[in-house]
């Protein structure tokens, strides 16, 4: 499945190293299929938002996944694509960039005529062929219809989805310059999320987090002496602190790093798909099979 990766140390800048694609020898154990794409996002001393993203079709782009990445933001959102709709192209490859918002996903939305529909003029933000940038365009549309409270719109465009679309998997990480939200729907796939004290549990220690998959290997130095709160796919260390999100538990990091977590969807979707509705690559890009 593809792996999501949130982090922020609101309000601090940090450093932080990314290896998007580590020990890709690796992924031999759990899988027999290949990445799709990788890509980081971060923001700018001045706020923009800042996008680096590439398929994985040569040896070219490989280099580009496996290079460390040395990056400064308060918020970092990573993302391994393992492709369920859409072609090997960088116009899909997450994140994506909307309203200076950043946001990636892993699963699969089914009906993309009925969610392009329900865009409306929002469909002219929707630049490839993935149900993750519509399902993100419907996000951006219900942000401005709560005027601004993305958090609102996020549970709005999630509820939509439920109760209109053949959902499998709905996990999302949104960030903007000093905000971090993540939601888990259903319960398909984990979402882990721990608050990390600076430090870590025992103090002193840098952050040095490392997908078991060979997918996303993050550094920080800067982390030793400021919290921060991280979101992934999966456990990435020891550390006793991570806690799987609910069903339909929306997460939100505020600026000053405050949590809140709250269950904004407490119904299966009407229209639930399984593993055995998917077609093959999609079937494949939810196992890694």
């Amino acid at each position: 499945m593809c792996r999501l990766f949130g982090l922020t140390a609101a309000p601090h800048r940090v450093h932080a190293t990314f290896w998007l694609l580590d020990a890709s020898d690796s992924l031999a154990r759990q899988s027999r299929r290949e990445p799709d794409g990788t890509g980081l996002g971060t923001f700018a001393d001045d706020g923009r938002p800042v996008v680096e993203k590439q398929p994985l079709a040569a040896y070219e782009d490989r280099a580009f996944a496996t290079e460390a990445k040395e990056r400064r933001s308060q918020t970092f959102v990573a993302h391994i694509r393992f492709a369920s709709t859409g072609g090997l192209d960088v116009g899909n490859t997450h994140p994506f960039e909307q309203r200076g918002r950043l946001f990636a996903h892993n699963g699969v939305l089914g009906d993309l005529p009925r969610l392009e529909a329900e865009l409306g003029p929002y469909r002219d933000l929707v630049a490839g062929e993935t149900d993750s940038e519509r399902f993100f365009a419907l996000v951006t549309r219900r942000i401005d219809e709560h005027g601004g409270d993305v958090g609102a719109g996020l549970t709005a465009a999630v509820r939509w989805a439920a109760e209109n679309l053949p959902v499998y998997a709905l996990n999302v990480v949104l960030t903007t310059a000093t905000e971090l939200w993540a939601l888990r729907y259903p319960d398909t796939h984990d979402l882990f999320v721990l608050e990390r004290p600076a430090g870590g549990p025992h103090g002193g220690r840098h952050l040095e987090h490392a997908s078991e998959a060979g997918t996303v290997r993050v550094r920080s130095g800067h982390l030793a002496r400021q919290p921060a709160v991280v979101v992934a796919s999966e456990r990435m260390d020891e550390d006793p602190g991570w806690s799987d999100l609910r069903s339909g538990e929306l997460l939100h990091v505020d600026g000053e790093l405050r949590v809140t977590r709250t269950v904004v969807v407490d119904e299966p979707p009407r229209h639930p798909i399984t593993l055995a509705d998917l077609d093959e690559r999609a079937a494949a890009s939810q196992t890694g099979k």
